[in-house]
């Protein structure tokens, strides 16, 4: 929902062996239903939930039978859509470090003591909790600091769990993932990375791969994997644009070249982009000319190599969320699709 700790409260979750994907307020529920989640966890947000043009998810997200947890603005949402109020806490807002008193029976707040503190950052509240929720956390001046219906496995906190400055809140995400979700924790970077070598494995067949490496930590990671599945199979083209660091250019090829059991090919273009770059100044031009050449080259490059059936692209996951949300405000074109023709 627009929440600047998305990304945090997802490694949060991974943190306890559980894997999760993030995904924007508007994804369609068949999408999400096709995923078959244990659970849903809902971001915070900078809007006001009775705003109309703020994020509204599909209500039919609670009849999927999957247990939610709204966070801040991902609970005055749930709270609002299953018929409670949310209103403006004028002076009574919240920022900082706060003082919780819990009821330390509910399954989210196993292990936590009877007050905590916890990190308050809001402007409205729940002021009436809809059908079948109780209050289960409160402060001096938020009367539902955080509410529960344990029936439908739905809970909500006002506070953020997520970070440090809530010393409980990652107990608190542990009990939702474990004693609501019943997730088995079995999820690590090390089964990740053998799961992905067989699906690759799988997918290529005895196909030929083509990756463009720019020695970047999203392509070089993608070429290291894909280089452990299918080894001489694929080629990792790098094309060295003359805009890197002092001898970051053969530090690529020294890893690349001697690490890995794959063809590695490096293209000395320097003069090709530095000459395209001549007079150039505006930072968005230069980005646009850039990724044009970079495609040149590699098309070349490419020609060489003859008949290839698959393309190997890495990316990183907050790319994914800068390109796919739709809500981000966007500061430059993105770098791994801005200039391509």
């Amino acid at each position: 929902f627009g929440g600047q700790y998305n990304q945090l409260i997802a490694r949060r979750v991974r943190e306890h062996h559980v894997y999760c994907e993030i995904m924007p307020w508007n994804k369609p529920i068949e999408e999400i239903k096709a995923k078959n989640p244990k659970g849903i966890i809902f971001t915070g947000g900078p809007n006001s939930v009775y705003d109309e043009k703020s994020p509204h998810c599909d209500p039919a997200i609670f009849e999927l039978g999957v247990p939610v947890l709204g966070i801040c603005y991902g609970c005055q949402l749930m709270a609002y859509t299953l018929g409670g109020k949310v209103g403006n806490a004028n002076e009574k807002s919240e920022y900082g470090k706060t003082e919780v008193t819990f009821n330390t029976e509910s399954k989210l707040m196993k292990g936590i003591d009877e007050k905590e503190i916890c990190w308050m950052s809001h402007t409205d509240f729940v002021t009436e909790l809809p059908e079948g929720f109780r209050i289960i956390g409160k402060t001096a001046t938020c009367p539902a600091a955080a509410i529960e219906c344990p029936e439908k496995g739905f809970y909500g906190v006002q506070f953020h769990p997520e970070v440090n400055h809530t010393p409980k809140g990652t107990n608190m995400i542990h009990n939702f993932l474990y004693e609501v979700c019943g997730c088995s924790g079995d999820w690590t970077m090390t089964n990740y990375i053998e799961d992905q070598i067989q699906k690759i494995r799988e997918q290529v067949g005895d196909g030929k791969a083509l990756c463009a490496l720019s020695g970047g930590v999203d392509s070089s990671v993608v070429a290291a994997l894909v280089s452990k599945a299918i080894g001489k199979q694929l080629t990792c083209v790098f094309v060295d644009h003359g805009l890197m660091r002092k001898n970051e250019g053969d530090e690529v090829e020294a890893a690349f070249a001697n690490m890995f059991d794959s063809h590695f090919v490096r293209a000395n273009a320097q003069e090709r982009f530095l000459s395209k770059l001549k007079g150039v100044t505006d930072p968005e031009t230069k980005r646009k000319t850039i990724g044009e050449e970079f495609i040149r080259v590699f098309e070349d490059e490419a020609k060489k190599i003859g008949k290839v059936d698959f393309l190997v692209q890495g990316t990183i996951y907050p790319d994914v969320i800068e390109s796919g949300l739709g809500d981000s405000a966007v500061i430059k074109s993105h770098h791994n699709v801005g200039g391509l023709p």
